[in-house]
């Protein structure tokens, strides 16, 4: 992927702001009265990223089942976890996936990504994740919920104009569209999946929405679903941002937030990968930014505090490991720097994504298996 299309993303995401593409906090039901806040997350948990397609790319070259066991071990008995959020485009790996964190005891949400797939072949995808899942569920005692998928507007085509995801981000970035029109195509494309999911699986369901892009339903679902990156220097602006999601009076579950590890990276948010220069080979970290775990631990514990005094249903940080993103000793060439993951990765052989590696806890990784053993 180069530098100039990632960089559509980010302008994507400031043109769509000044258009009124992202919804602005507390315009609906702001004031709604919610259930008081609870103590504790229940779900306590970390997305885990089976490998998934973009692009012509995986997230997860190098793909085993020993490998997978091992680091769900991890996150069970290391992060203290109960909870773990797996995403991602094979169907298998999402099934196996699931079925062995079920039976180390944690509770499971499962979340196929169909990126630029057809529609038609994306509902496929979710029938058979649906139906392995509710499987699943009747076999074991821990909840498995179902995610039927995350950010269609971006993601799917057939909603917004454009073969492709750049294409559709540059559509959206001349401003020439009806919002009206591209929120009822995502609506009733949201409608279908809802379909398929809930004739397949009788389990809780629920959607991956940017929290600042998407307008969901969510009376048609039981969790309401949220991909939260937001930056606030106090929590009050949490606090108000999220304020108007409790008007559906539903459980509220964070399936993904987080930040980079360097500093800053909580102000940039879900765009910390951006710092990485994709125009020279290899790619590099751009100059000026400094390798920092402790203000990716500080802000993701920050972030937990904030999801439990809101009482939240549960908090999954992403991600738990970017096997694509490894660490290196010399700055420009660490790309852990600009991963979100709560481990960094090692490999053997450093420029073969299908190298053998081994991983190390970050900070990160400390700061959330303590917040987890405390809650």
């Amino acid at each position: 992927m180069s530098e100039d299309s990632r960089m559509n993303r980010a302008q994507f995401l400031t043109r769509a702001a000044a258009l009124g593409l992202v919804a602005a906090a507390g315009t609906a039901g702001a004031g709604a009265a919610s259930a008081a806040p609870a103590r504790r997350l229940a779900f306590k948990g970390v997305a885990y990223d089976v490998g998934t397609g973009f692009l012509g790319d995986d997230s997860r070259v190098r793909w085993n089942v020993d490998l997978m066991r091992g680091e769900l071990r991890a996150i069970k008995g290391q992060l203290n976890a109960n909870w773990v959020s797996v995403y991602g485009s094979h169907v298998g790996r999402l099934r196996e996936t699931a079925e062995e964190a079920l039976r180390r005891g944690l509770k499971v949400s499962v979340q196929p990504r169909a990126f630029d797939q057809p529609q038609s072949a994306a509902l496929e995808q979710l029938r058979q994740v649906a139906r392995d899942a509710e499987r699943l569920r009747r076999r074991y005692r821990p909840e498995v919920i179902l995610v039927i998928g995350c950010e269609f507007m971006l993601f799917t085509p057939g909603i917004v104009p454009g073969a492709n995801f750049f294409e559709r981000v540059e559509y959206l970035t001349k401003g020439e569209f009806d919002l009206a029109e591209l929120q009822r195509k995502l609506s009733g494309y949201v409608k279908k999946a809802v379909k398929v999911a809930r004739s397949n699986f009788n389990g809780r369901i629920t959607y991956g929405a940017a929290s600042d892009l998407e307008e969901i339903d969510w009376s048609l679902f039981d969790i309401v679903g949220l991909d939260y990156y937001s930056y606030h220097a106090d929590r009050a602006g949490h606090t108000k941002e999220l304020a108007p999601f409790r008007r559906w009076k539903k459980p509220i579950m964070i399936l993904e937030f987080g930040c980079c590890t360097f500093t800053g990276a909580p102000e940039l948010g879900g765009m910390g990968w951006d710092i990485v220069d994709f125009t020279v080979d290899p790619v590099q970290i751009k100059p000026g930014y400094v390798r920092d775990e402790q203000e990716q631990a500080d802000h993701l514990r920050t972030m937990l505090e904030v999801f439990t005094a809101e009482g939240f249903l549960g908090a999954s940080p992403y991600t738990f490991i970017s096997p694509d993103a490894p660490h290196r000793e010399e700055r420009k060439y660490d790309e852990d720097i600009a991963a979100f993951s709560l481990c960094k990765v090692i490999r053997q052989t450093s420029s073969d994504p299908a190298s053998k590696y081994r991983w190390e806890p970050k900070k990160s990784f400390h700061a959330v298996s303590n917040f987890y053993a405390g809650c």
